[in-house]
Formats: structure tokens, C-alpha cells, sequence
């Protein structure tokens, strides 16, 4: 595996040394976020680091296999290691390949675009995805943050907190919609209250005006949602349509939650 040189004039070692983890973590986080191979100069940049330490800690990574370089430019991105320590989770976490399956089955059954969905800091995001064959795909990737009140199942993830809470956890710049539309914070807090009652969440035309998104909780030992199950249609799928969808998601989510809802 080879390593990447520092380029000239990168900084000598100091006591950065002793925060390795932490860059480490922002390291991944970033290259994450980027969703593309990047120069370890600007990776630096990004994270906020010295080069010096940054080029020690990715080539640690090369060598571990955790990251890999891409091309003859410097550029690296995530290694067959990391899809060994995703496939590990997903094969050996029983609830985790509960649903899973249950992400296959309805899609299969449906036709329909399936996604796992959950938070991740005061964001939304799509953790897996199934979509549509049909000739009108809608789809998200996997792993983008969304702001939460774009979203049908941000509405579910944040039951638990009180609207002063929420007014504290959700920027204010996230309830401007990207067509330049702004969600009212009460009308969102109304939403949130909505869903925690009914046990379930629709939005229409929210992130995206084709779109009819609806999500169910999937609650954990405690009953806490931490997950969702969620079905993304198009925004003129028939009422009729829609109810069957929203039972089957009802259904098969209470199905994976490991406390009755």
C-alpha cells in the first residue's frame, strides 16, 4: 500500500499528536461528507489540521487498508477494510439484517422506493435504500444530511423533544426549503406533535415538489425512534394507494421495533 509524501513545506510534528483520534474521526467524517476521493492537502484544510499530521494519519489508514489512494494525483477514499467493517455489522447484527430483509421484501412487494432513515447530530439521513424499478425513480443518497424538517420521518426521529428543545437542537437556516419556501417553526412543532400522536408521519412536496414521503417509527428496547421505515412515492400516487402503502409501513416497522409502539 503506498504512502503519500508530504508535500513542501508541511509543518513538523507537534503536540497535535495527542488529538490523533479525534482527527482521525473528522478525517472519515469528512471524506463522508465529500462523497469523492480528495487530495490529503485539502482534507487538512477541511478538518481544520496541521498537513503534517494529516499525511501521518492517512497513511496510517493506507495501511491498515482503511483508505486507499485513487488515481496518480494524491487523491484517497475509503478502503476495502471499511466495507469489511460495514459488512461485519450488517451480517452480524440480527436486527440489523431483520430489517434488512424487511427493506427487500417491500420492495419487492411494492414496487415502490423503501428507505431506512434516522439522525445523525441534529440532521437527517437516509441509512439504506431500496428504489423503484418504475420508469419515475425517486431516490436519496444514502449517507447525505437533510435538514430535519424537509423530512417525513424527522418529524417522527424528534418526538421526544419538547419545542424548546427543538428550537435549540434545529439551525434556524434548516426550515428554508430548497426551492426558497420556509416551513414556519410552530407549524413544524405542530407536525412533530402530530406524529408523535398518530404514530406515523406524511409530507408532500417538501424537498422535493414530486414527492409524497410517509415514515413509520421503529422504536427501540427503550421505545425510543431511533429508526424509521419509509416509503418515498410520487406526489400524485392516489389516496387509495397511499392508505394500503401507509398500513403496510405501519405494519412492517411495528414488526421490527423491539418494543410495542
Amino acid at each position: 500500500m503506498g504512502r503519500i509524501e508530504m508535500e513542501a513545506g508541511a509543518e513538523p510534528r507537534n503536540g497535535e499528536r495527542r488529538r490523533g483520534i479525534d482527527r482521525v474521526i473528522m478525517l472519515l467524517e469528512a471524506l463522508l461528507k465529500h462523497r469523492a476521493p480528495m487530495r490529503v492537502g485539502d482534507i487538512a484544510r477541511m478538518i481544520n489540521a496541521p498537513r503534517s499530521t494529516t499525511y501521518e494519519i492517512v497513511n496510517s489508514l493506507l495501511e491498515a487498508e482503511m483508505l486507499e489512494n485513487v488515481g496518480t494525483e494524491g487523491y484517497v477514499y475509503f478502503g476495502r477494510a471499511m466495507h469489511l467493517f460495514g459488512w461485519a455489522y450488517s451480517h452480524h447484527n440480527a436486527h440489523y439484517r431483520r430489517i434488512i430483509e424487511t427493506l427487500d421484501k417491500m420492495a419487492a412487494e411494492t414496487g415502490e422506493t423503501v428507505q431506512l432513515c434516522g439522525l445523525r447530530g441534529n440532521k437527517y439521513v437516509v441509512l439504506d435504500c431500496r428504489d423503484s424499478p418504475g420508469p419515475f425513480r425517486i431516490s436519496s443518497d444514502v449517507g447525505v444530511e437533510v435538514p430535519i424538517p424537509w423530512t417525513a420521518s424527522g418529524r417522527l426521529l424528534v418526538g421526544h423533544m419538547s419545542e424548546e428543545a427543538l428550537r435549540t437542537f434545529i439551525p434556524a437556516g434548516d426550515y428554508k426549503l430548497p426551492d426558497g419556501r420556509t416551513i414556519a417553526p410552530d407549524e413544524f412543532f405542530t407536525d412533530v406533535a402530530l406524529a408523535r400522536r398518530q404514530g406515523f408521519s406524511e409530507t408532500a412536496a417538501l424537498a422535493d415538489r414530486f414527492t409524497w414521503c410517509m415514515a413509520a417509527p421503529i422504536r427501540d428496547g427503550h421505545g425510543a425512534v431511533n429508526r424509521t421505515l419509509c416509503f418515498v412515492l410520487p406526489v400524485d400516487t392516489p389516496e387509495a394507494r397511499r392508505s394500503e402503502l401507509l398500513a403496510l409501513l405501519r405494519e412492517r416497522a411495528g414488526g421490527l421495533s423491539l418494543v410495542g409502539s
